[in-house]
């Protein structure tokens, strides 16, 4: 593959980002792609994506799930999918469908046990990506959600270069120290050229049972400066709610009926028109 030998910061044949691009499957249709992205582990990414998803689906749209966090794959068991359930012929492998007709891969879909930790070194664990892309056929997809790993080491950086990303979703938590990590994230982004569609701060409060007193359990939030000073949107802030935990240690995260990422969807379709 032939390097690009000129200054593209202005060029818009983005010759350099396109020849990285894997291809899309010839029988799939996937007219826009979000990846959503954390600067550390444990801060609810996969239950962000796992939620947009929902949010999508039930406003009409068809909505997917690209799992490509290989080694920590918890997307299926939020929706209740089981192991071993993806089918394939020539044309490619079938994503299964949750109940409400969200399309998902993600590697716990294709092993005999839910439990086997996937132990692959990054350039697997990359390929593995691209493939779940390539080999998987995507039908009619209005949103496709990627769930990517933590960090902005090898995975991230094979995301962003590799899937036709339309913009990223970068998730926080208020720590003063995920502070930090966030502009870390929004740093690559912008590196890559890849558009940040905004923050989410999940564990942003908890609502008191008895009384409905706003409880700051890791103290004032900071997001709104952090998205002010990026020049970004803050899409949401979620509480700590244990209905929401317990729907996804169920496999019914479908059946959660909050409106918590109603302005972060509504934010996107306009952004994505």
């Amino acid at each position: 593959m032939a390097e690009c030998s000129h200054d593209c910061s202005n060029c818009k044949e983005k010759c350099s980002k396109e020849s990285l691009l894997a291809p899309a499957n010839k029988a799939s249709r996937v007219k826009r792609v979000i990846g959503v992205v954390s600067g550390k582990g444990g801060v609810g990414k996969s239950l962000v994506t796992s939620m947009l998803a929902v949010t999508m689906q039930r406003r009409g749209y068809k909505a997917a799930i690209l799992d490509a966090d290989i080694t920590g794959p918890s997307i299926p068991k939020a929706f209740g999918l089981k192991c071993g359930s993806v089918e394939g012929s020539e044309l490619g492998m079938f994503p299964p469908k949750t109940k409400t007709g969200i399309e998902v891969m993600s590697v716990n879909l294709l092993v005999d046990d839910e439990t086997k930790p996937v132990v692959w070194r990054g350039p697997v664990i990359a390929g593995t990506v691209k493939q779940f892309w390539s080999d998987v056929v995507w039908n009619e997809v209005d949103y496709m959600f990627v769930d990517m790993p933590p960090g902005t080491g090898d995975v991230p950086l094979t995301v962003f270069q590799s899937l036709p990303l339309d913009g990223i979703v970068i998730v926080s938590s208020p720590q003063e120290l995920v502070s930090m990590i966030v502009e870390k994230a929004v740093n690559m982004a912008s590196l890559m050229d890849v558009k940040v569609l905004g923050l989410v701060e999940n564990y942003s409060y908890i609502l008191c049972p008895d009384c409905g007193k706003v409880i700051k359990p890791y103290g004032e939030s900071h997001i709104e400066e952090l998205a002010s000073s990026h020049n970004t949107k803050v899409l949401a802030k979620l509480p700590i709610d244990p209905s929401l935990t317990s729907l996804c240690d169920k496999g019914v995260i479908e059946l959660f009926e909050g409106d918590y990422l109603e302005r972060a969807a509504d934010i996107i379709e306009a952004d994505l028109k």
